[in-house]
């Protein structure tokens, strides 16, 4: 059965239900686990994301090629001096999401979610949470089901692959994921959860995926950083009451057709954009093929 937001809000009414408690449901139907064995798995999946998003912030990570890393012990050190123009939660996100991108790169322990190029969003997200509002791990394992059942939309009726649907397809979906978890953690419905996922996609439809050589690494990174500002603000402007004039579903609907129309060069073959600029092939050729 295709998952709709549609037939999640009708779900959602008809049983009075939140989004979280369809998505245990929807996982003891399809795996045979108990309730207890989710609930455990979930809180597996959210201590590796604890520790992937504070892994690098104090000692410089670098990746198995050495072409990338340390990048989120940069942008912590510029946070604890007090200079960043955004402020302290922007910073503290962004460093933490740079983490993650860099223990995957390193060929660390990282939850893909929902995917290893956009590993570094959802843990900065849930982890800026716990930090701005001590929020429970009770709290963010039911925020975990809330993007997974957001993610399962995704999944059902478009992509994750950046292979298939460029980085709008990773960093979109994971932001779109995130963006919703917010929402629930603040307290808000549905209607805004689907408001803050729309916003998501919306600010990212059409970005390419063009890592350096084929490798997760760069500007992976970066966009894992700008990700995460794309989920708090889109979580802000839904919580605000920013009216969002089309569906998640149809938001969905043109990522796939978006994906389908960028040409194999910006599908993740490390054949256009800032993959095939002179810097990028002096290190693709340094790093990656060893010349």
């Amino acid at each position: 059965m295709i998952t709709t937001m549609k037939s999640l809000k009708q779900r959602c009414e008809e049983e009075n239900k939140e989004l979280w408690q369809l998505a245990l449901e929807d996982e003891i139907e399809n795996t045979g686990k108990s309730e207890e064995e989710i609930w455990d798995r979930l809180q597996r999946t959210l201590d590796v994301m604890k520790n992937s998003a504070k892994a690098a912030l104090e000692t410089e990570v670098y990746s198995v090629t050495g072409m990338t890393g340390g990048n989120a012990k940069t942008m912590h050190d510029y946070f604890l001096k007090g200079e960043s123009v955004l402020g302290e939660i922007p910073s503290i996100a962004m460093a933490m999401a740079l983490s993650t991108s860099e223990i995957n790169a390193a060929m660390g322990i990282i939850a893909a979610a929902p995917t290893a190029g956009s590993s570094g969003i959802l843990p900065a997200t849930l982890m800026t949470m716990r930090y701005k509002y001590k929020t429970s791990d009770e709290d963010l394992k039911k925020a975990l089901l809330v993007a997974s059942i957001v993610g399962q939309v995704i999944f059902d009726n478009a992509t994750f692959a950046g292979a298939e649907g460029g980085c709008q397809a990773e960093t979109g979906s994971a932001a779109a994921m995130a963006a919703a978890a917010v929402c629930f953690l603040r307290g808000y419905d549905i209607k805004i959860q689907e408001n803050a996922a729309t916003a998501a996609i919306l600010n990212i439809l059409g970005l390419v995926c063009d890592p350096i050589g084929g490798m997760v690494e760069f500007p992976c990174n970066i966009r894992n950083a700008n990700g995460v500002m794309n989920t708090l603000a889109s979580a802000d402007m839904a919580m605000a009451g920013v009216r969002m004039v089309v569906t998640f579903d149809e938001a969905v609907d043109a990522l796939k057709r978006v994906g389908d129309a960028l040409p194999a060069a910006l599908r993740e073959t490390g054949e256009g954009g800032i993959a095939v600029c002179p810097s990028a092939l002096k290190l693709k050729a340094k790093y990656i093929d060893g010349k």
